[in-house]
């Protein structure tokens, strides 16, 4: 197991061994509970916004109590907070997606560089869970995105859009018609 994504908190008395195994127990549980009730719920409903509530506290409480031992970059805990954030999304919840997302992206990434050269030639970002051009990091970054922006926040949208943009430069290369849809994106906004 990589102990960087297995991070526990870092107490006065750090928990034992035992309680460890037991969080990661309960975390692989609490994933699958969460996976089979967001099929069963999906399959039996057409109108899902009281049902995605619970799911949203699956997520919320399975957070708390993971909270007591591992850290917030612990992978089960980020996990935990993109279903959080998917669930927001799903019930229009912006600003909970918003916070959600936040926090993700924090975690993503150890640091910036923030002079514009060093953005576009030489690696812009450092993560602890994926590489600096990973496409998750620019799926991440453009939810952020569209979410300022429909939070009429546009500089922050318009900020994290277009890092989402130099990630996938790099990804797919400059010519992707995703890249000129999203381009396009901002230019409309």
């Amino acid at each position: 197991q990589d102990k960087e994504k297995l991070e526990i908190r870092k107490l006065n008395d750090p928990p034992s061994a035992e309680t460890v195994r037991d969080m990661i127990k309960y975390a692989r549980n609490v994933i699958e509970e969460f996976r089979r009730a967001k099929h069963y719920k999906y399959i039996l409903c057409f109108t899902l916004t009281p049902l995605a509530c619970e799911l949203l506290e699956i997520c919320e409480l399975s957070l708390d109590k993971m909270g007591a031992v591992f850290e917030d970059s612990n992978v089960y805990m980020l996990h935990m907070m993109y279903q959080a954030m998917g669930v927001c999304l799903y019930v229009q919840d912006w600003e909970g997606a918003l916070r959600y997302g936040q926090k993700i992206i924090r975690l993503y990434i150890f640091f910036f560089f923030f002079f514009f050269f060093f953005f576009f030639f030489f690696s812009p970002l450092m993560h602890k869970h994926y590489p600096s051009y990973s496409l998750n990091v620019a799926s991440m970054w453009l939810k952020l995105g569209r979410l300022y922006m429909a939070l009429e926040n546009r500089m922050a949208g318009v900020k994290a859009l277009k890092r989402a943009i130099a990630i996938m430069e790099v990804a797919h290369g400059k010519d992707h018609p995703y890249i000129s849809e999203i381009k396009k994106e901002l230019e409309d906004h």
